[in-house]
């Protein structure tokens, strides 16, 4: 993907390999890292995200830095076609609106553009500010994933699923 999106404070840009120091430095934050589990290799973490063929990896642009970095994912059997989103932004952003305006430009774009009738998001149960974050872009909780990922504890952690149909999309 080389188009560049635009939402009404950031931008969307193709990752590359030049932003790996910039996203390791937010994944590494305790708020991001919490959330975002890694390894002790981040930046090798996040070069093969980038490097996946399965997973298209934008930066999120704000003010001229980058503050986070949104993907997506595509379900291509034509029985079950969808895509599936995820992002992380620096603490420093939060509270600002820039996640919901991630969401929604990438979401617009997944609907109009690339023509998917559905999208899926699964946050953390317990991730409050996430969750409102995607309801205010039409997404809806589907139902609770149980024991879904394994938290920074060692312990199972919920998680929940929630989608948005194309005309949902606010």
């Amino acid at each position: 993907m080389t188009v560049v999106l635009r939402g009404e404070a950031l931008e969307l840009t193709p990752a590359g390999p030049d932003d790996v120091p910039a996203l390791a430095a937010i994944r590494a934050t305790p708020e991001v890292r919490a959330r975002w589990r890694g390894g002790p290799d981040l930046a090798s973490e996040i070069a093969e995200d980038l490097a996946d063929p399965d997973t298209q990896c934008l930066t999120v642009r704000s003010e001229g830095r980058i503050v986070g970095m949104i993907q997506w994912y595509a379900e291509e059997d034509p029985e079950y076609r969808h895509a599936g989103i995820d992002l992380f932004l620096d603490p420093s952003v939060h509270g600002r609106g820039l996640g919901t305006d991630a969401v929604r430009t990438l979401a617009r774009h997944l609907v109009h553009d690339l023509d998917f009738h559905r999208l899926v998001i699964d946050p953390a149960a317990d991730n409050a500010p996430a969750i409102r974050c995607y309801t205010k872009v039409g997404f809806r909780p589907v139902g609770v994933m149980r024991q879904y990922e394994r938290g920074a504890d060692g312990s199972w952690h919920d998680g929940l699923l929630m989608e948005l149909l194309a005309e949902e999309l606010r």
